[in-house]
């Protein structure tokens, strides 16, 4: 969601190109809107914009939050359940199956671009959670992904969503070392 309209970027920042801004679902205006929502009705704003996503079983209770010295708490929709892969690929497949979900830009210039379509994302979302489970992962579980900044890094994190996997990602390039130390 782009929250700029064209106008001069402010010294530092890059301008926002007026096309883009044109396109754009929040512009200034809107958003200063929404945050001075969000600041005078925290709880209502929040109630509102959990409504964007699909819940398995909706929340009652927003937030719960307690910032007292040693006993900082926060949780936020804490009765609700959903899960972030139908959220991100499921629910786009009715209307938007063969649109780009994810562009997919490769380390070597004189290769193309791929761009991944959401059906395309599904059957390989999947393809991998049927892996994991053949592995034996299931929901609870906990997974560390090492993989490059390849599309299958994305597959395998929402794979991993899909079953109910915790997973915790470290990405390729990290010494044996290093990766002992994230695990």
């Amino acid at each position: 969601m782009t929250i700029h309209d064209a106008a001069p970027a402010a010294p530092g920042l890059q301008p926002v190109p007026a096309g883009f801004a044109a396109s754009s679902h929040v512009g200034s205006a809107a958003y200063e809107e929404l945050y001075a929502a969000s600041v005078a009705d925290p709880e209502g704003f929040w109630a509102e914009q959990g409504k964007r996503v699909d819940w398995i079983k909706p929340f009652t209770r927003v937030k719960r939050t307690s910032f007292e010295p040693g006993q900082v708490d926060i949780r936020w929709f804490e009765d609700g359940t959903l899960n972030v892969c139908a959220n991100c690929v499921d629910r786009h497949l009715a209307t938007r199956a063969e649109q780009t979900a994810i562009i997919w830009e490769p380390d070597d210039p004189a290769e193309e671009a791929r761009h991944i379509s959401y059906a395309e994302l599904h059957r390989e979302v999947c393809r991998m959670a049927n892996i994991l489970e053949d592995l034996g992962v299931g929901k609870g579980d906990r997974v560390i992904l090492y993989l490059p900044m390849i599309p299958e890094a994305a597959y395998a994190m929402l794979a991993c969503a899909r079953i109910g996997a915790i997973h915790s990602v470290v990405f390729a390039g990290f010494s044996s070392d290093a990766l002992a130390a994230r695990i």
